[in-house]
């Protein structure tokens, strides 16, 4: 039995009322209203887990509500059940931030489906948010809202407790940093420094005399002890970045740290104990550098303890979109004008962007956009970088065929897009889609998808 309130919007009372039984016997509490604006009246009290909405209705339609109920902020999931409605007032749905759309007459066993679906994802929104705002708290922001990413900080919040040493893997820009500073945030050293080193930047004596620390007259411009982060990061944590860059050398003195938990300052003779977790990132293929004889195999078994691999922003498109609304807010305050909003064609652009320098780019393109974007206009296509206006049109909606032929056409494009995105990996396809992967492979049947093998 399932529980929760279900808000009912359709003008056809015989339809109403056939919804609200059906719900009651599988456990919802059901009410209905009659329009959009009858729902507007009803929605504070009965505040529901989940809207059914009709399009066409008199006084105001399931668009017009739809638009209302985002403008003041309720993120209720909303599924569209229409039976006169174009594909592109479907589409325009959700776009305006509906769920899902079903086509009467609906299969009543596939609404409950996604019913279950909706509210299930509702539920897994509840948790991100509440997880996001630990994370800001704490940080700064950490956006998601995808599975990729929520399973890699499971993960990162799992090993945080420990003194395992972890090794984040991804490419430049997936916010391997960000997510280094959360594990330490939740590990029991959250109150000692974090220190942050960039492997890539430094010669390897400057990177010596940086994470050991030298004595005075160790060598020329040395004119005073210094000590080394490993000293500094006394009880906290140091990470290094793009540590696939470190000199060889330096490689065998962070392997006698992570053996013996002892550092020797440029210069001494004498070794200090220290308390210090490691984080380590690359973008490199640490296993590779390994075979070529350019990383100490038994340094990358002593960091590769624990990987956390960060998925490219490609491979999460449903981040995309909270990701650009929280860079549009950002950058929107920090220069004290109203919050501007893309124009569909923006939007496509984004959507069929492979961002190559994953969040990142990202933050960087909104930047250009807020600033290139006059206050209070919507962001043009012209205004985006460079290489999002060049890049190819890509599929465009399959607006001029008829209602249902449309629908299909939709969600086949869909399905292959994802397919397309995941080597012909089903299983991540259906991930990516927020669908169960029974219902993907049912769908690839029905729609006579074949999936294209697998790299």
């Amino acid at each position: 039995m399932r529980s929760g309130r279900v808000l009912i919007v359709d003008d056809d009372a015989d339809n109403r009322e056939t919804l609200r039984d059906r719900l009651r016997l599988l456990g919802f509490e059901a009410g209905g209203a009659g329009s959009g604006r009858e729902a507007l009246a009803v929605l504070p009290e009965f505040d529901p887990d989940l809207i059914l909405l009709d399009l066409q209705m008199p006084e105001m339609g399931g668009i017009e509500f739809l638009q209302t109920i985002r403008a003041q902020g309720v993120t209720t999931p909303v599924i569209v059940v229409t039976a006169y409605g174009s594909l592109e007032n479907a589409v325009q749905a959700m776009r305006e931030g509906a769920y899902d759309f079903i086509t009467k007459p609906y299969d009543p066993a596939h609404l409950e489906v996604v019913i279950d679906r909706a509210l299930e994802r509702e539920r897994l929104h509840r948790q991100t948010r509440l997880l996001q705002a630990q994370i800001e708290a704490q940080h700064g922001a950490l956006v998601w809202e995808g599975p990729a990413m929520r399973q890699v900080l499971a993960m990162a919040r799992q090993v945080a407790d420990s003194f395992a040493t972890v090794l984040l893997i991804g490419e430049s820009g997936t916010g391997k940093e960000m997510v280094a500073r959360q594990v330490h945030q939740w590990s029991p050293r959250r109150s000692r420094p974090f220190l942050p080193l960039n492997c890539a930047a430094l010669s390897e004596a400057l990177m010596e005399s940086e994470l050991f620390g030298h004595m005075r007259g160790a060598f020329t411009g040395a004119v005073s002890q210094k000590k080394g982060l490993f000293e500094e990061a006394q009880g906290g944590t140091i990470f290094l970045d793009e540590v696939g860059d470190t000199p060889s050398p330096i490689q065998g003195k962070l392997l006698r740290v992570l053996q013996d938990r002892e550092v020797r300052p440029v210069g001494s003779t004498r070794s200090t104990r220290v308390d210090v977790r490691m984080i380590a990132a690359t973008n490199r293929d640490l296993g590779k550098l390994v075979a070529e004889g350019k990383f100490r195999e038994d340094l990358y078994f002593r960091l590769n303890v624990v990987s956390l691999p960060l998925p490219p922003l490609r491979d999460r498109p449903e981040d995309l979109a909270p990701l650009v609304k929280h860079f549009l807010q950002r950058f929107a305050r920090e220069m004290k004008r109203p919050v501007p909003r893309l124009t569909p064609e923006a939007e496509g652009l984004l959507a069929r962007y492979h961002w190559p320098g994953n969040v990142r780019e990202l933050q960087n393109a909104m930047e250009r956009a807020v600033v290139l974007t006059t206050a209070g206009q919507k962001i043009e296509p012209a205004v985006l970088a460079p290489a999002l206006q060049t890049q190819p049109s890509g599929d465009a909606l399959p607006l001029h065929l008829p209602f249902h032929e449309g629908v299909k056409a939709f969600k086949r494009q869909s399905l292959r897009h994802a397919l397309e995105r995941t080597g012909g990996n089903q299983t991540q396809a259906a991930r990516h889609l927020g669908l169960q992967p029974t219902y993907f492979f049912r769908l690839m049947r029905t729609l006579g998808l074949k999936s294209p093998k697998a790299g």
